[in-house]
């Protein structure tokens, strides 16, 4: 059955881990044919070395956003140094973003989704990682009260007559993959309301499509003045990271 899981294009890694937790692999098996998503099956993925289980009402944590982390955490030691610093992870589905800013820094770590099923996941991850993240349900600001240091967010950002993989689009719940025409939409939003729950010195870190770089800079230069505008490219060579300075 190994070998017949990895004919589908899925790894060695992933095949063996399916096979281990499976209850009926033969069911699982006809489910892939179908490209069912293998992360969905297994339950959980290793993401910034932490295991977060994942469902059908979270997105599936993508190595893109591994390197969100990877450079938001450097931004955040060179930015406020040993400073114990306030994050919001706005949109934080499973709250892998979340999870691992606040292993890797001196933080107070606020989580926020709109779905209160993606949270009940969050919730779970939390504590298999023994984290002390805060979860709250809320859409974009609406139940967000206090400023922070750090805005961190993955939010829906593919148009909706965009091309993408039949697996994504299929099972991959869709409040967390579109928003609106041109894909812009929430961080229209948020940008709009943002600068009411950022502290002076800030650092605001987006994760983009590839082809709305400069929109989104455009968006967030009409909004502030005097900012440090970071674009920064994913391992594909495509602009994939935003990152916004205030010092």
């Amino acid at each position: 059955m190994k070998n017949k899981i990895v004919e589908l294009g899925i790894s060695e890694r992933e095949a063996d881990e399916l096979i281990k937790v499976s209850y009926n692999i033969e069911e699982d098996y006809n489910k892939l044919l179908k490209k069912y998503p293998i992360q969905y099956l297994i339950g959980y993925v290793n993401f910034y070395g932490y295991k977060i289980y994942v469902n059908e009402n979270t997105l599936i944590p993508r190595y893109e956003t591994e390197y969100l982390v990877e450079k938001t955490i450097k931004y955040c030691k060179e930015l406020f140094k040993d400073k114990r610093i306030k994050i919001l992870d706005l949109c934080t589905g499973s709250g892998c973003i979340g999870i691992s800013l606040e292993k890797n820094l001196n933080s107070i770590v606020d989580v926020s989704d709109i779905s209160k099923e993606a949270l009940e996941v969050a919730n779970k991850n939390k504590i298999e990682n023994n984290s002390s993240i805060n979860i709250i349900n809320s859409d974009l600001f609406n139940n967000i009260d206090d400023k922070y240091d750090v805005i961190i967010s993955n939010p829906p950002y593919i148009g909706e007559n965009e091309e993408i993989m039949e697996s994504v689009k299929l099972y991959e719940p869709n409040i967390a993959l579109f928003a609106g025409e041109d894909g812009l939409l929430i961080y229209k939003k948020i940008i709009d309301q943002i600068d009411k729950h950022l502290n002076n010195k800030f650092l605001i870190a987006f994760e983009i499509g590839y082809l709305q770089a400069n929109s989104i800079k455009e968006i967030i230069n009409n909004k502030f003045k005097n900012v440090k505008v970071i674009i920064e490219k994913d391992l594909s060579e495509k602009d994939r990271y935003l990152f916004v300075i205030n010092e």
